[in-house]
């Protein structure tokens, strides 16, 4: 669930909380939220009933302190270095490998460095994202060995950002 208002993507916290209630136990609940203050952060969660948080901000390792849920924190700023943005984070803490775009963040359909994303994957746990879709996801699976893929526009609907294509959703899976 997209809770940064900035995203074509926005889901109001009161919908989303109507949504996780009605979704099978097994199925793990994650909120994306862009530079939000971590007090706020934590209210969503618990409002919501999330199980873990996507950070696709410019957040400080230390920001995250005080959060009980599972973390995954995108990485891939235009012009980083994706290997040392990684060593910044602490282990338990999911590393998204993105091609991240200064305003839109997110869900750009651009591709992700797979070579860096397969380096920093031998050595943590890594969900890649980026551009990823039903036509590419097997070969990024082969060369990055990732814990887990995250895919948006990849399914959507072409030129209609948020509305998922069941058709390409199953070809993805």
């Amino acid at each position: 669930f997209v809770f940064w208002k900035g995203s074509q993507r926005y889901v109001p916290p009161a919908r989303a909380r109507e949504l996780v209630h009605s979704l099978p136990a097994f199925v793990v609940p994650v909120g994306v939220f862009v530079d939000e203050p971590i007090d706020e952060v934590k209210k969503v969660v618990e409002f919501v009933g999330l199980g873990a948080v996507q950070l696709h901000g410019r957040e400080d390792p230390m920001s995250i302190n005080g959060l009980t849920c599972r973390v995954l924190k995108a990485i891939g700023e235009p012009g980083s270095d994706l290997l040392q943005e990684a060593l910044q984070w602490a282990g338990d803490v999911t590393l998204l490998i993105d091609n991240m775009d200064a305003k839109q963040r997110g869900g750009t359909g651009k591709l992700a460095d797979w070579s860096m994303a397969r380096a920093i994957a031998e050595k943590r746990r890594v969900v890649l994202a980026g551009g990823l879709t039903p036509d590419n996801v097997a070969e990024a699976l082969i060369h990055v060995k990732p814990y887990g893929v995250d895919v948006s526009s990849g399914v959507e609907q072409p030129g209609r950002p948020g509305h998922k294509d069941r058709a390409r959703m199953k070809a993805f899976m």
